[in-house]
């Protein structure tokens, strides 16, 4: 008798490295929640509940083309002209052959990440972090070296010699996201240009995630790598219109550089995915005319809604949060041993009043071991009084949630 031995094909290591999203894993739990028939508040991911631009959403609804086609692979030079002209405004000098318009901030990221690193190659971010940046430097084969930041700092920028020790002969860059997610904090001119001086003295790039440029709050105003004078050849932004607009859908980020090598290299991985997609370039080349009323209305509410957040989260006993200036989250240190546990407790086995909220484990923002297995961050993205009420039910929570 002829035995058969059954071989499966094997999945990459890179594959399995590749860290599940603390933001959504959570999701399967909140389903269920729901089809028990428990309300959930969602504090777990950045999506705004903030109105598109009404011009953006006609643009594609009234085109005029009769098949959509490629665009060119840098995004098309009419829309990359009006971007720079955005630039422009924010005091950042830049022309279209510096821009690079990809498939939202992500791969930008991944673009950037592909030009300047090679496999095996480090890269130095101050952590807790965006939580997909752990996952852009698995795809890419880069090592994530961490420099802590700290609650009890308000996740200031650590002391520039921590970086310094952390420089290797395979160090190709430090990442910054400014203003942060997931600690909403936001980095000074006098950081940026610290950071400024590191990586001209070691030949580094400096990585600029700005998506969340126009979420600043308190008077206080946003000061972008690309304005610091002699960091030309070192600096690259990322943006999105993803938080901007309210267009996450859109999927429309930028990479922007005046370092013609990186611009010119990045471009093959543009070529090699073709081109952005054409309807949604037509929204966002739209959405720059928004007027400024606009983004002074939303950052008002989203002024209210941190302050709300703050004031509340303040009556809980035992927790610690940081002060976000912009962006809309902030982190969220809780008495408890492990928020994963927590986090999951809320959706599987807890409510009030029929209601319970969800929120993202912090640990997933760090890739230090250990660290921020305590806390959590929330998104205020929800209206004023659906935040009072999420923050409610968090503390009647901890009152019962036993470790």
């Amino acid at each position: 008798m002829c035995i058969i031995k059954l071989v499966m094909p094997k999945i990459s290591q890179k594959g399995q490295h590749m860290p599940s999203s603390p933001i959504r894993k959570l999701v399967p739990f909140a389903e269920a929640a729901e089809k028990r028939g428990t309300t959930v508040f969602y504090l777990n991911i950045g999506q705004p509940d903030i109105k598109t631009p009404q011009l953006a959403l006609d643009a594609v609804r009234i085109h005029s083309l009769e098949t959509i086609a490629y665009t060119r692979s840098e995004g098309s030079e009419d829309y990359r002209k009006k971007i720079a002209n955005y630039y422009e405004k924010n005091d950042i000098h830049v022309n279209h052959n510096d821009i690079i318009v990809t498939t939202g901030g992500s791969e930008a990221l991944l673009f950037a990440f592909g030009t300047v690193m090679d496999e095996g190659d480090e890269i130095i971010i101050p952590e807790p972090f965006y939580a997909n940046y752990n996952g852009f430097s698995t795809a890419s084969g880069v090592k994530v070296v961490p420099v802590i930041s700290k609650i009890e700092d308000n996740f200031a920028l650590p002391p520039i010699q921590e970086f310094e020790n952390l420089i290797t002969s395979k160090t190709r860059a430090i990442l910054i996201c400014n203003p942060g997610n997931p600690t909403g904090y936001l980095y000074s001119e006098a950081e940026i240009k610290t950071l400024a001086e590191i990586v001209k003295k070691h030949d580094l790039f400096l990585i600029a995630d700005e998506v969340y440029r126009e979420f600043v709050y308190d008077d206080v105003k946003h000061f972008s790598v690309l304005q610091v004078t002699g960091l030309e050849e070192h600096a690259i932004v990322i943006d999105s219109v993803s938080k901007r607009y309210s267009m996450c859908g859109a999927r429309i980020g930028y990479l922007v550089s005046k370092n013609k090598s990186f611009i010119s290299t990045a471009l093959k991985f543009a070529q090699a995915r073709l081109s952005p997609p054409t309807l949604a370039q037509i929204a966002s080349e739209a959405a720059l005319e928004t007027p400024q009323s606009y983004f002074d209305e939303v950052k008002a509410e989203y002024m209210q809604r941190r302050n709300t957040l703050m004031k509340e989260l303040e009556t809980i006993p035992g927790v610690k949060v940081a002060k976000p200036n912009g962006a809309f989250y902030c982190i969220v240190e809780l008495p408890v041993k492990n928020a994963d546990d927590f986090a999951q407790w809320l959706l599987e086995k807890f409510e009030f009043n029929n209601q319970t909220v969800m929120v993202a484990p912090a640990a997933g923002f760090y890739s230090t071991p250990g660290v921020g297995l305590n806390q959590i961050r929330i998104a205020y993205v929800l209206h004023e009084q659906s935040l009072i009420t999420a923050v409610n039910i968090l503390k009647e929570a901890l009152k019962v949630y036993k470790d």
